[in-house]
């Protein structure tokens, strides 16, 4: 049995990830504003405070922690709080471990797919190509140096790169189960997805087989926006229509946003299996029908 501090534990990912630690016995610590529950405890970035009693005896922390990249409008100053809410969180951690001497198992950290940035290609991504040359491409890049910190205190660092969660309630998922379903934009563009279980499970494989290093936690099959709108009005049983919402009425609707639903790239997943990890949604299809 470990114990595992997780920040963003409240969030989507956290709530079910706590759930399934719980499930197997571990103990689990949240990060909170607004602490409520006898496991959670205050942390303030504004005022670069955490509740030293959240730290004692922990053996892993997992970072979640991080405004949602399409909750509002990127303007400047959304921008500034999409990276700060990632990027500073992490350096706050990092500064109270090393000064408090912590001895952490391992430090496991969430990124995104976008790494790779938000552009439609030929190309299939793995965990050694370069940075994406635009704005989520300097999130994640900046998100995942904030990690890496922690090799320097001989901590080990896993980062999972994570595509679109799809989950029974709340997130991408809750958005797209509109009336009718259409593709967007150009329709070719992919959409690297994954059950919000086998997301949590991979922390789990982190925390339980001490792999380390960068993965990207996408399923192994690749969907375009067309393919996967047509699964999805399938499994929920509402008419899909195969004519695209236009480019130019997203790009009003969200300004620079749009980008997330305008473009992307098929993202491998060969790695993380090679570690070991056996998906239990492979599928679209399964993962839909499940949720």
């Amino acid at each position: 049995m470990a114990r595992i501090l997780i920040t963003g534990g409240t969030g989507l990912v956290g709530v079910k990830l706590t759930k399934m630690l719980i499930k197997k016995n571990h103990e689990v610590v949240i990060l909170s504003r607004n602490p409520k529950k006898d496991n959670e405890f205050k942390w303030d970035l504004s005022k670069n405070y955490i509740d030293e009693n959240a730290l004692k005896n922990t053996d892993y922390i997992v970072h979640l922690a991080g405004a949602g990249i399409a909750d509002e409008r990127w303007s400047d100053k959304r921008k500034k709080v999409i990276i700060d809410s990632r990027v500073e969180t992490a350096n706050l951690l990092f500064n109270t471990i090393k000064a408090l001497k912590i001895d952490l198992k391992g430090f496991i950290s969430a990124s995104g797919s976008g790494y790779y940035g938000a552009i439609t290609t030929a190309k299939i991504f793995t965990e050694t190509d370069q940075v994406g040359n635009d704005f989520l491409g300097e999130v994640c890049e900046k998100w995942e140096n904030a990690a890496h910190q922690f090799n320097t205190l001989k901590i080990p660092v896993t980062i999972l790169r994570t595509g679109i969660v799809l989950s029974k309630t709340g997130g991408a998922l809750e958005k797209m189960k509109t009336p009718i379903v259409s593709p967007l934009g150009s329709a070719k563009q992919y959409l690297p997805w994954i059950h919000i279980d086998d997301l949590c499970a991979m922390y789990i494989a982190a925390i339980e087989e001490d792999f380390t290093g960068i993965f990207n936690a996408v399923a192994p099959e690749h969907h375009t926006s067309t393919s996967f709108s047509k699964i999805l009005a399938k499994s929920i049983g509402r008419p899909y229509i195969g004519i695209p919402v236009p480019s130019f009425m997203l790009k009003l609707l969200f300004g620079e946003l749009a980008i997330i639903l305008l473009e992307g790239s098929r993202i491998s997943a060969k790695k993380i299996e090679k570690n070991g990890y056996s998906f239990r949604f492979k599928t679209l299809k399964k993962a839909l029908n499940n949720l």
